[in-house]
This record gives C-alpha cells, structure tokens and sequence, in this order.
C-alpha cells in the first residue's frame, strides 16, 4: 500500500483504518481515508484529532461528515455521473480498461466520452482530482526502479519492420530497466509487448500481425494483444504505459503491465519524462515525438550535471534530414553538462549499448546495495 509509513498515510481497506486506530492513534493528520463505508465508524474517528485529515468518497452515517468538518477535517464525497474513479490510489490495469469484449462499452471508451462531453464545474473537478491521484500511485510505482523511456509514433502497424524493431529495443531494455512508454499503439505498444514478452518475441510479433492496427476495431486490435498476454501469463515482464485520453484516437496498448492514464496532456506530458531516470530512447516520430525530444532537451539543459539522463535519437536520416532536430539538439548541448549525453545512432542494438553502458553501472550499484 502506498504511503504506509511517513507524514502521509493512504487508508484503503476498513481493516487497515481499524488496525490503527486500535493501536492508539489520536490524531489522524496526514491521513488520507479513500473510498471506505464509514457509517459504522463516526464515534471513533471524532474521538480523535481530525485536523489535517482527509477523506475522499467515503460514505458517512447522517451527519458525520459535517462532523468531521467541524472537527478540522476535509471531506469530499463521491462525485456522480462520471465512469472513473477520482480518487483511486493505484495505477490501472490493462484488463481493468478493457473491460467489456466490445470496446465502446469499455471503462476506455466511457471516460473518453464523458471528458468529451460537456463539463460542469464537478466533472472538472473529477478530472483534476483523477489526475492528481494517477500521479500519486504512479511515484509509488517507479519508486526503486530505474526507469527507461522508448518515444515514438503511434502510426507504426503491427507487422511492420520499424514495430519489430520498437519490440526488439523494448526486449533488450527490459531485462535490466523496466521500459516506460507513452501507453499507446505503434512504437509505444511494440516496446512495451518487447519488454514484456520474455522470451518467444517473433511468435508474439507474429501473432499480434494478423490484426495490423486498432482501426477500425480497437477491440478486435486489443484481443489479438490479450491473447498475447494469456499465453505469456505470469512469466510477463512489467513495464508501464503513460497514455491519455485527450488523444481519444490512441487507445491504450495491453502489453503495458501499469498503466497511469490522465485526463489532461501536458501534465501527462512531463510525467512522462520525469520518470524516466535512466534515459530516452527517441525512434523516429512526428510532432508529438519532436515535442518530447525538445521537452526531454530543455530538462537535461537546466540540471544539474549530476541529473541528465542520457538521451538517444535512431535514425541518422530521419533526425538529420526528415526532420532534423539533431541539429539543433546538438548545438543547444554544445557546452552544456548535457553534451556527453545526446546521442545520435544508426541501430537498435547501438541504443541499447549506449543505455546500457550509461546506466548498467548505476544499476549495479542499486542491486548491490
């Protein structure tokens, strides 16, 4: 459980809330009650000090939640209406998404549509308090992990030379640095099936093959990965998608064992990067893929020389002359710490060199430790 210990405690289950209390707790600031039937529990709680406490969608008996105010506590209830959960405190599940066989009927699909459809001050609300709570479980999740990003567009089909090459590279980072993708289709899906997928990745290229792209069904698209991900069980390697669904077109891949899904881009965005401790890997790409190459650029610019993460452009041609932002890249390091750490490759398995060489020492010292 999150924040088990420390200023700040995630109470989940009744069991965990009585646990404490019984051990003699009497104030309850830093606390964070989420989602819990509380009707039983309104002469305990009020028996101690609530100041600074928090409860997000727990339900009350009559009037203990004014109580609970009074007593310096803060309470937000369920909001109604809307298909998501604005105060989980875990990351979700691919299966958890895909809900339904039929993919418009999917948790995927609903909250697509509900942060479509026209917003009240409440669903804005829902949504910051979602995010905010995504973000939450997804520092959780990376804490004591080093985390390796693979940027790339979401136009690559399945079957394709540059997907196997995406699986490949996810493949070879994911036996030493658990691989971190923007969560979608294209080269963000082929490195997350590549870095779960731990041994048999040509059977499982081929499989996914006879369903090239999620359109025109995404469901049909997401059941070839499913069975995948059946037959490879528990063997699978974890590895975590950050999409989102302000891009309603980019559903999210299967093969992603964490998913940390936002309402809102930018601050998807610059999770996605901050994460990363280990590097980016960049394949070739569009805009969205430029934006996070220069986004990446202007973090590694302003560290600390002791902070840049190695960043990895493939693709002489693309980067140089399709849409050269080495160029650039190159001389906005000139000088800088960041210099020694762009890098511009040919291959896949240069990537890999580059990031293993970079990052195995680090690595090492961590297991060592």
């Amino acid at each position: 459980m999150k924040h088990s210990r420390g200023r700040v405690l995630d109470i989940t289950t009744l069991a965990d809330l009585d646990r404490r209390l019984a051990a003699g707790a009497r104030s309850l600031a830093g606390w964070r009650v989420l989602g819990l039937d509380l009707t039983a529990r309104g002469p305990a709680l009020l028996e101690r000090s609530l100041a600074q406490s928090l409860f997000l969608g727990c339900e009350f008996a009559d009037g203990d939640d004014e109580a609970v105010r009074r007593a310096g506590g803060v309470v937000l209830h369920e909001i109604p209406g809307i298909p998501v959960d604005p105060y989980r405190s875990s990351l979700y599940s691919p299966q958890e998404l895909y809900d339904t066989r039929r993919y418009a009927d999917s948790l995927d699909a609903r909250a697509y549509a509900w942060s479509r459809s026209r917003r009240d001050h409440e669903d804005a609300l829902a949504q910051a308090l979602h995010d905010h709570h995504v973000d939450e479980a997804l520092e959780g999740w990376v804490a004591g992990r080093a985390v390796v990003g693979v940027m790339g567009g979401h136009a690559l089909d399945r079957g394709t030379e540059g997907y196997a090459d995406a699986a490949r590279l996810g493949h070879a980072l994911g036996g030493r640095l658990t691989v971190a993708t923007g969560g979608g289709p294209g080269a963000m899906e082929a490195a997350n099936l590549g870095a779960f997928v731990p041994d048999g990745l040509d059977d499982a290229l081929a499989a996914v093959a006879g369903v090239p792209s999620f359109r025109p069904d995404v469901g049909a698209w997401a059941r070839a990965g499913f069975d995948v991900v059946d037959r490879v069980g528990r063997a699978g390697r974890e590895s975590l998608g950050i999409p989102t669904w302000h891009y309603g077109h980019e559903p999210p891949n299967v093969f992603a064992t964490a998913i940390a899904k936002f309402f809102r881009n930018a601050p998807r965005e610059a999770v996605l990067l901050e994460v990363c401790d280990a590097g980016i890997v960049f394949l070739p790409g569009a805009g969205g893929t430029v934006q996070e190459v220069f986004q990446d650029a202007c973090e590694n610019y302003y560290a600390d020389e002791t902070a840049v993460a190695p960043m990895v452009l493939v693709g002489r041609r693309h980067w140089t002359e399709e849409l050269p932002a080495w160029p650039l890249l190159e001389a906005l390091a000139r000088g800088r710490p960041m210099e020694p750490h762009i890098h511009l490759v040919d291959s896949i398995d240069e990537a890999v060199e580059v990031v293993h060489a970079v990052v195995d020492p680090v690595v090492n010292r961590r297991d060592d430790g």
